[in-house]
């Protein structure tokens, strides 16, 4: 599943939301919280980096 731009922007500002939030509720230390905003993290990591590389391969082509 690759995301396009707008659903990376939309799962960004839940990530920031999201670390806004549970700092404020002094919730980070629980493991679930973290794992969860770790894991939305990488998401979007990998996907920028798919999306790169996906459209250099393309660009390539041509």
């Amino acid at each position: 599943m690759m995301l396009n731009n707008q659903q990376t922007l939309v799962v960004s500002g839940i990530l920031a939301c999201g670390f806004f939030v549970c700092g404020l509720l002094d919730i980070l230390d629980n493991f679930i919280v973290l794992t969860v905003l770790t894991l939305l993290f990488f998401a979007i990591v990998i996907n920028v980096f798919r999306s790169g590389f996906k459209n250099q391969n393309e660009n390539l082509e041509e």
